[in-house]
């Protein structure tokens, strides 16, 4: 079989901002995308827990029961809307739009690529960030095993294009404090990973509490269980593994890899930490919004 004419093609532009090239086919199912008042938006910069948030959000919504979990890979049930892989899977417009409501939507896309109607739709927005430098390792990672993306090169290359936004979705900076900005005006739960990784149950409590759900101790105890890192790594209906190597390969790096807070100092050289400290420090200057990179 030949390989479909996406795999590894650099990234191609929507609007300025650079994106996975297969994503870009028919970008106009993106655009006129029916967003719905009872759809729940899962939104992130990648690579930032993303799966992580969406199983919590959807044993919640089933009260804690396995039921679906066991048997419906995450793809489906919270299907991403951006993503296609022509003649190869659905796209996930195709999938949210045979959906029921409410529909949990995932999404990466900056506020500038949003559907048309998203605003007036008054869908509710779970957003999650986590540190830059985390990310920055997570997604160096990610392209080398993710057939999607242009090769990443070495990781001292790859961190120059993370802090100049030459990767898919754009720039880190600029889509984390477009969001935060955004609470001031739409009611978004904004989350941090580390803050999930220190204390899960309190940020699932608060997950439950936006959903406009009430779950018992017990219930609570099982969803912290149930996402733990150890138990998604080896669940293949979470980890990815039941894509084709064609599209990931998981012996390159695995998609769930080691889901800590602080790996970036596994990568980083002193000069590239002081590089990208003086960087960071001029493109958040303006925003209140901090994040730990260690716990």
């Amino acid at each position: 079989m030949t390989s479909p004419d996406f795999i590894r093609r650099d990234w191609a532009t929507v609007h300025g901002y650079p994106m996975v090239y297969a994503f870009t086919t028919n970008w106009e199912r993106v655009e006129q995308f029916q967003c719905r008042p009872e759809d729940v938006w899962i939104i992130t910069y990648p690579k930032s827990g993303t799966t992580w948030v969406s199983e919590i959000m959807d044993l919640i919504k089933n009260d804690g029961s396995v039921e679906k979990q066991e048997q419906i890979p995450i793809v489906q049930r919270v299907p991403m809307m951006e993503s296609a892989a022509p003649g190869t899977l659905p796209s996930g417009t195709e999938n949210l739009e045979k959906m029921p409501s409410p529909r949990f939507v995932k999404s990466h896309l900056p506020i500038a690529l949003l559907p048309k109607n998203f605003w007036e739709s008054d869908c509710k927005i779970i957003y999650v960030a986590r540190n830059a430098k985390d990310v920055a390792v997570s997604y160096y990672n990610f392209d080398r095993m993710n057939k999607f993306h242009p090769e990443p090169g070495t990781f001292a290359e790859y961190l120059e294009k993370f802090m100049s936004g030459n990767v898919a979705y754009g720039s880190w900076y600029e889509h984390v404090t477009s969001w935060w900005e955004k609470k001031k005006d739409h009611p978004i739960l904004y989350l941090f990973y580390e803050d999930i990784k220190e204390d899960p149950k309190r940020e699932i409590r608060k997950i439950m509490e936006f959903l406009g759900k009430k779950l018992d101790e017990e219930a609570l105890d099982r969803i912290v269980q149930l996402t733990s890192f150890e138990t998604m790594k080896d669940n293949s209906l979470v980890n990815y593994r039941l894509l084709p190597t064609t599209l990931m390969d998981h012996s390159i790096s695995p998609f769930m890899r080691k889901g800590i807070a602080g790996d970036w100092k596994n990568y980083f050289t002193v000069a590239q930490n002081e590089k990208f400290d003086a960087d960071y420090e001029k493109k958040m200057s303006g925003t209140t919004l901090k994040f730990r990179t260690e716990i």
